[in-house]
This record gives structure tokens, sequence and C-alpha cells, in this order.
């Protein structure tokens, strides 16, 4: 059936609207992933503690003052009546003394439970197989907000293509983790309830962001009700009922921000050797030399007058290839991850690659 003049008009009319819209929402985020809530984070707690349990790969005999001191003064609580000396029988190599770390989450109430991660502060030589016995964790006051208390399990991800969790040298030095091994014993106060207001804080430090969000809040609640402080803090006038403010600030971190695309940025793990891209990179003109590796970026096929080393490593490329393809062939003539990152560094000095570079 053939459309009329008309209806061909609308259809036209409404993919025109479609195409301005489309690219705003592809781009836009939830306050809640942009923001974080002022006084809303997460609390370190740590303690130290003994591991026992373990067969032989404990602290060493040249290094047993403090865990023989600890052990001692373990049994004298328990009520055991033991003479402050080094005893030789107390030289175990099955005990460790280690240090336990964790995070309270916001809002953590008592009876919950956190992860905690063990790593030794002597000289044992795996922690694998042991138990921690029940340690206190701190806080930045000294207050005992957990208690920890497990088996342990590495807490090191495998290495891709094997079957065990890393090299022979570092195998001493994993840390260890308990999951759900600590209880929480005390709630961590916050003063997300107190005052008429609430402060938000942006993940990234923007003006045109900070304004968007305060137009966004502004425009669902009311004029004034959101103001920015700077270009990371803005303020928020919440309800006077506490039971109406977790609503409120659930209502606020549910609205959408239209948001510009990411700046380019390159993430480099220096010691595994990965490289994330969040965009298409390309690279100018450029030449770059480390050790026996030669990159060379021109706008015109170049003619070479001297002839690289046997062992030297030259690779060719025209200038708009994209960064991702340059990893991929620094790659394949098996540049190191120290190499890699020298090279963008380089290309990043002389301005030829335009993207943040963050090394991790």
């Amino acid at each position: 059936m053939k459309l009329s003049f008309f209806a061909r008009l609308i259809i036209k009319i409404y993919i025109g609207i479609l195409l301005i819209i489309v690219p705003n929402v592809a781009f836009s985020e939830r306050i809640k992933e942009l923001v974080n809530i002022q006084g809303v984070r997460d609390n370190q707690v740590m303690g130290y503690g003994l591991v026992v349990g373990l067969e032989g790969t404990g602290d060493q005999p040249n290094y047993t003052s403090l865990t023989n001191h600890s052990i001692l003064n373990m049994m004298q609580q328990m009520g055991l009546n033991m003479p402050r000396t080094n005893n030789p029988n107390l030289r175990s190599k099955n005990v460790a003394a280690v240090m336990v770390t964790g995070n309270l989450e916001a809002f953590a109430q008592p009876g919950q439970t956190i992860d905690v991660t063990v790593a030794s502060i002597g000289t044992a030589r795996s922690l694998r197989g042991g138990t921690l016995l029940m340690t206190p964790l701190k806080g930045a006051d000294g207050q005992i907000y957990a208690m920890a208390q497990g088996n342990l399990t590495s807490s090191h991800p495998p290495v891709a293509g094997t079957h065990s969790s890393t090299n022979a040298i570092n195998a001493v030095k994993i840390p260890m983790t308990i999951v759900d091994g600590a209880t929480v014993e005390r709630a961590v106060s916050s003063e997300i309830g107190e005052g008429d207001t609430i402060n938000l804080e942006l993940k990234n430090t923007d003006f045109s962001l900070a304004g968007k969000v305060v137009d966004a809040i502004n425009f669902r609640f009311g004029f004034s009700t959101a103001q920015a402080k700077n270009a990371k803090v803005i303020s928020v006038k919440v309800p006077f009922d506490h039971r109406d403010r977790v609503n409120f600030i659930g209502e606020i971190e549910s609205l959408n921000v239209s948001i510009d695309s990411s700046v380019p940025k390159v993430v480099v793990n220096e010691r595994t050797g990965s490289v994330v891209i969040n965009q298409e990179v390309t690279l100018d003109a450029c030449a770059v030399t480390y050790g026996n590796i030669s990159v060379v970026v021109s706008e015109n096929p170049i003619q070479i007058e001297t002839v690289p080393s046997p062992k030297a490593k030259l690779k060719l490329l025209q200038a708009g290839v994209l960064l991702v393809d340059v990893v991929n062939a620094l790659n394949g003539i098996g540049a190191t991850p120290q190499d890699l990152l020298v090279i963008l560094q380089s290309m990043k000095a002389a301005g030829a690659l335009h993207a943040e570079i963050v090394v991790i």
C-alpha cells in the first residue's frame, strides 16, 4: 500500500526526533552511579592474631620472640600458668603471627559477617591450611568493631593457563582470605540522618556534571532543592521526617543525568601486562625507540636507510592506526609489560597519544 505524503512526512519527523533523542539516552547515567553520599562509606578495621595448624610453614626458629610472646599471652588468658621465658617447646613452626584486615560497609549492624584478609608479618612460608584464632578487629578510634576467626583460603587468583595461583617465588607472600570470617560486634555511627541537608560528592570533579545533577534534582523536586557548592560537592535539602529520607534519597539516586562521552583512557596493569582501552584511540605520527624495540608511526611510507641489528625489533605503522592494534603488535613481537608502559608513556609525552594513561 502506497503511503500518502503526510504519512511519509510524519514518519520522517518521527525518525528525526529519534536521531536527536537516542544519543542523549545512550549517554545517560543514574545519579547513583555518579555520586557518593557524604558520610556513607566503608570503614577499615584491622587486628593482630595467630594462625595455627600449619604444616611446618609457620614462623621459623630465628623469628620466635613475637610469636612466642603471643602464644604465652593467649595461654595465660585461658588460665594456663606459663613461664615468661622463651621456652624451646613453644618454637613451633606450625604457628604464624599475622595481621587481619577488613572493611565494614556503611550501616553494618551487629551480627552481620564480612570477609577478612590475613597476611603474615613474620617469616612464615605459607599460611595455606591454617586456622585463624579469634582476633579482635579495631577501627581508627581504637574500638573493637568485629571479631574474626576461621579457616584460610587463598585470595590470589590463579594465573591464566596454569593450575597454580602464582609462581614459586611469590607463593610465600600470598594473602589469605576468610569468607564471612568476621562478625560485626558494633555498628558504625553515621551522620546521614542528622541535619536538614545531605551532601552528594561527585566521583569525578566536573563543573558541568555538577550543574546537570543539580538541574535534574531541582526539576524533579522543585527549585532550590539542590545547590552545587563547587565542582565536587552538591548540597541537597531532605525531608524533616527521617522516615521519608530513605525514599527521598532513593528517588534521587534513580534520576537519570545525560553525560558527555568519557575521556579516552588507557589502563595498564604493569604486573600482569593487561591493557584496557575505553574508546577507539588513534595515534598521530611519531617514532619511539626503547631498548631493542622501535615503533614508527608515519603519515607516508618511509624508507629505512639503516638496517637494525639482528636482535632489534622494528614496527612500522601508518598514522591513524588504532592503539589497540599497536598494543597487539607489540605483544606479538614479545614486548614486556614494562616495555609497553614506557612506549605508551613516550607516545603520550610526544603528543601522539590523545588519551589518559592510568597505571595500576
